[in-house]
């Protein structure tokens, strides 16, 4: 059976590359991939099964998400495992997957607490998300980001279902970092996730900490390259950052502490930052409302008064910049508002990029997605109204046209 031809015809072209918008474009998709990129006065002349008019609208690549947590089904982690059983847990992840598509993010690199079986429920056609790249459990020391002890429990900690929920493995020391990392490769991980600083979230820990050492990242580090992938580190102090530099890690998230020379240090290197400015402001808002404990909620405050002068010395450095959300439970429907803070220091079209060519580029997919480019997936978001003058359309569903390989998902 022959490849389905769809035109887009008539678009305002945000292509994913950085280029100004192209008016009156037209995109010729030929089965799950796009074939030819061309303009009014070149017009496709062959058959097509479906036309899309595009009058009044920006075509955009699918939008990319560097770092969710599509197992964090409730914003209070903490308290998850307790409210929730495994099986109510992972069909209220497939929902969020569904939901996260809808928003327009066509892939989404999962940054510690779904497993490879949802990435594989995807592929299959079972659940209907996006792309999904898993973490597997994030690596954290004892006392750490991932450690969910309070101060009053001394007890090894619990591990209430591997494959769903937001809970870490604890390890120390360089041996037993490495089985750590092994055993979610073993499992199906596309990278790692280590905790290398402390976090918001976290009860017994400051942000400004650091949180294992060098030898211990590099040996994550080794890990993962041995098995031909990377690992990603959440980090938000300077020193954290550059512990993280030196181990050779490929992503630093958060990164809300950095000062100028950090920043310079990881345009040097190469290494990029997932910045994820939304969670903080979503959980100031929102999070007591929740259940976040108010020691949490200061935490999250002091982020969110740093995030973006993090993200400035960023950019000025030169630094490659992607985008995350962070977003927990039913703060996951604020993901596109993202780029709105983001554009604060990248400005609209800077944004995109950090959400489409970036992104891929970090996830190691720029020869499949994040531009709109003949023979890449066709992976599209047709979104009513100009983008580039308000970011704001896309944090409206309705005014969004998902297509994931060339198709509309399926009605919810």
């Amino acid at each position: 059976m022959p490849d389905t031809i769809t035109v887009f015809t008539n678009a305002t072209l945000v292509d994913g590359t950085g280029a100004q918008p192209r008016e009156h474009a037209t995109v010729v998709v030929k089965g799950d991939r796009i074939a030819e990129v061309t303009s009014a006065d070149r017009p496709y002349r062959g058959q097509a099964a479906e036309t899309v008019d595009c009058t009044g609208r920006t075509l955009l690549p699918g939008l990319i998400d560097a770092h969710v947590h599509a197992a964090a089904i409730d914003v209070n982690i903490l308290e998850q495992h307790r409210a929730y059983p495994p099986s109510l847990a992972a069909l209220h992840t497939a929902r969020l997957l569904t939901q996260t598509l809808a928003q327009g993010f066509t892939t989404v690199r999962d940054a510690g607490g779904a497993d490879r079986g949802f990435a594989d429920a995807v592929e299959e056609g079972l659940v209907h998300g996006p792309r999904l790249l898993v973490s597997g459990a994030p690596v954290s020391q004892t006392g750490g980001h991932g450690d969910p002890r309070r101060r009053t429990e001394h007890a090894a900690p619990a591990v209430y279902c591997p494959a769903v929920g937001m809970r870490s493995v604890v390890a120390d020391g360089v041996d037993e970092v490495r089985k750590a990392v092994r055993e979610q490769l073993r499992t199906g991980a596309h990278q790692i996730k280590v905790m290398a600083s402390g976090g918001a979230m976290s009860p017994t820990d400051e942000l400004d900490t650091t949180q294992y050492s060098v030898d211990e990242l590099r040996a994550a580090v080794d890990e993962a390259s041995a098995a031909g992938t990377y690992v990603l580190a959440h980090a938000y102090s300077a020193a954290a950052v550059r512990n993280c530099i030196a181990a050779g890690v490929r992503s630093v998230e958060h990164g809300n502490l950095i000062d100028a020379g950090t920043a310079r240090a990881l345009a040097e290197a190469g290494t990029f930052l997932v910045p994820t400015l939304v969670t903080y402001d979503a959980l100031a808002r929102e999070g007591a409302d929740y259940g976040v404990p108010a020691a949490n909620i200061a935490k999250i405050n002091e982020a969110r008064e740093q995030g973006l002068a993090g993200l400035r010395h960023a950019a000025e450095a030169g630094v490659r910049i992607g985008s995350g959300s962070d977003l927990l439970g039913p703060l996951q429907v604020h993901k596109a508002r993202e780029l709105n803070l983001k554009a604060k220091v990248l400005g609209p079209l800077g944004a995109l990029v950090a959400a489409t060519r970036t992104n891929a580029e970090l996830l190691g997919l720029a020869d499949e997605i994040g531009t709109i480019e003949a023979g890449k997936a066709a992976d599209l978001l047709l979104v009513d109204g100009d983008v580039l003058a308000d970011l704001g359309l896309l944090t409206d569903p309705a005014k969004l046209e998902v297509f994931k390989g060339g198709r509309r998902p399926p009605a919810r």
